[in-house]
């Protein structure tokens, strides 16, 4: 495969790669090194690319690993750090209902936060989401509707303790 090659069928996807990313990483610059480290090595093993059937779900997927090695990487740092300082690692306070939203969707299991990102952020179709992830449709279905169901539990929750509170 030569570059230009390279550009036409991998490089058209790093806006798509980048916006995963930053979803995943939850940082712009973090998310930025992520696509490039990805791009490298998918430059890399260019020569082998063309054994895959789907190029975008090759690379998302790549994407999702990167991101998820990351992921650990940082939560170690975090633990060892705040063992060392002997302090507790505080959340974020959210005060509006779409960061509150994109919150809970970040704590959700693995799966259940990929396909709910896919979807309704980024405005995948089902059999792309299932593609991309590796997955049959049926379980992209089971993972959206069950993400989608403790995100609106969570939320009730929230919502009646501020009632409460309020006296609303």
């Amino acid at each position: 495969m030569d570059q230009q090659t390279f550009q036409n069928t991998i490089f058209v996807y790093k806006d798509r790669m980048f916006r995963f990313a930053k979803k995943l990483l939850d940082s712009e610059a973090d998310a930025f090194d992520t696509v490039q480290d990805v791009m490298m090595k998918l430059w890399q093993s260019r020569d082998r690319l063309f054994a895959y059937d789907n190029m975008e779900a090759y690379a998302m997927r790549c994407v999702k690993n990167e991101c998820l090695s990351r992921q650990r990487h940082g939560k170690v740092v975090a633990r060892y750090n705040a063992a060392q300082k002997g302090e507790p690692i505080l959340e974020p306070n959210h005060g509006n209902t779409k960061k509150l939203i994109l919150n809970l969707i970040g704590q959700l299991p693995e799966k259940q936060k990929l396909v709910m990102y896919l979807r309704d952020v980024e405005e995948y179709e089902i059999s792309e989401i299932a593609a991309l992830l590796d997955m049959e449709d049926g379980t992209v279905r089971v993972n959206l509707m069950r993400g989608r169901q403790k995100i609106k539990s969570q939320l009730e929750k929230i919502w009646t303790y501020e009632k409460r509170q309020t006296g609303r």
